[in-house]
């Protein structure tokens, strides 16, 4: 038995990895097409295009991972199924039960390996696809609105209690870390506003610390009932360096150079903590955080989905009819992912129920389809 399923798993894995190197070559020769548009802009070349694809790989690899899986196992188990190898290996005493835990035990590799590339290969490859790309056209990060990219920070007193709000206007981020064209609006703990600071740049100096360089700040006096408008009271200076602490550091900041989904776990987590702290809402992000948790386990359930092939003989249709249905399968649970995600994300779903329905939906699809072919046999 350990030899047939030594046998199943190499099959398995040869096939896999071929889908998953065509699928990888295909999207890279899209990206590479993509990235021609903007060769000849600033000091970007075709060699940094060739790089920002590279680097994009591993989120790829990611990404197709459990669809390369279904369509791998599929084609691997019709495979069988059409040389009759795996009547053979039923007469041999290959259950149903030993054969998904054959399948299971490819599946935890292939899942181990997934968690691995999406937690620590592409999120750093994505940031340094971004900091080569926009390093070379000279530009940095602009924000989601016109005006900029706003964040809402605060200034905790050694009881952690909120002392100042802020609301911190970024115009641009650049992929080294430092801010431009920097606006900070203080309020106090009753929302009057106290101080206004802008600044042409920001580094990040130490710990809770950024350097502000090219200070205007203007401060508000308090204003009692019955008195005069503040603004009218108002004290502008200018400054050519301050230090301003803050919460945020330039590790939260770079969760705007990559998209969500491509953050790793502990980042994701990281920047949920600081926007609940702040009163902000993170269910994109905590959808994104549940994703790269139960993700890795579709892996599991797409070799479960692909095992009913082997039950097929010729007569239920070819390899390629066998394929063919293994990619519209897969195209429907990637889409499927992206609708529940969206639909939990609308009508507030919990994070992790939005993200585990298409996976549920498919582990009960296989499981129903080994029920129907062994009692069809």
């Amino acid at each position: 038995m350990r030899l047939l399923r030594s046998y199943i798993g190499r099959e398995v894995r040869v096939a896999v990895l071929y889908v998953l190197v065509g699928f990888l070559s295909l999207f890279a020769i899209f990206d590479f097409l993509y990235e021609i548009e903007d060769v000849g802009k600033g000091g970007y070349r075709i060699g940094h295009a060739f790089v920002f694809v590279l680097l994009g790989l591993p989120s790829h690899f990611y990404e197709l991972m459990p669809i390369a899986t279904l369509i791998g196992g599929v084609y691997a188990m019709a495979q069988f199924a059409s040389t009759s190898e795996y009547t053979a290996m039923r007469a041999a005493g290959l259950g149903r039960r030993r054969a998904l835990g054959a399948m299971a035990a490819i599946g935890i590799w292939l899942a181990l390996l997934t968690a691995a590339v999406g937690e620590f290969v592409a999120p750093p490859a994505e940031r340094l696809a971004q900091t080569v790309r926009f390093g070379a056209l000279g530009s940095a990060v602009g924000g989601q609105l016109r005006s900029g990219i706003w964040i809402k920070d605060a200034l905790r007193g050694p009881d952690g209690e909120v002392q100042v709000q802020r609301f911190v206007n970024i115009g641009e981020l650049d992929p080294g870390g430092a801010i431009n064209r920097v606006r900070v609006f203080e309020f106090d703990a009753d929302l009057n506003l106290r101080r206004i600071v802008e600044a042409r740049r920001a580094i990040w100096q130490r710990e809770e610390t950024w350097q502000f360089e090219g200070v205007s700040e203007i401060e508000v006096p308090p204003v009692e009932a019955g008195e005069d408008a503040a603004v009218l009271g108002a004290t502008r200076r200018a400054s050519e360096r301050m230090s301003w602490r803050s919460e945020l550091s330039p590790s939260l900041l770079s969760v705007l150079l990559v998209d969500a989904d491509n953050m790793s776990a502990r980042n994701l987590y990281r920047y949920i903590s600081y926007m609940k702290s702040n009163q902000q809402d993170a269910s994109r992000y905590e959808i994104a955080l549940w994703k790269k948790i139960v993700y890795p386990f579709a892996v599991l359930v797409m070799l479960a989905l692909a095992l009913p092939s082997a039950y097929m003989q010729a007569r239920a249709g070819g390899v390629g009819y066998k394929v063919f249905a293994a990619v519209m399968l897969g195209i429907a649970f990637h889409f499927l992912n992206g609708l529940f995600s969206n639909l939990g994300l609308l009508n507030t779903w919990p994070a992790w129920i939005s993200v585990s329905l298409p996976s549920i939906g498919a582990l009960l699809l296989a499981l129903g389809m080994l029920a129907w072919v062994d009692r069809a046999r």
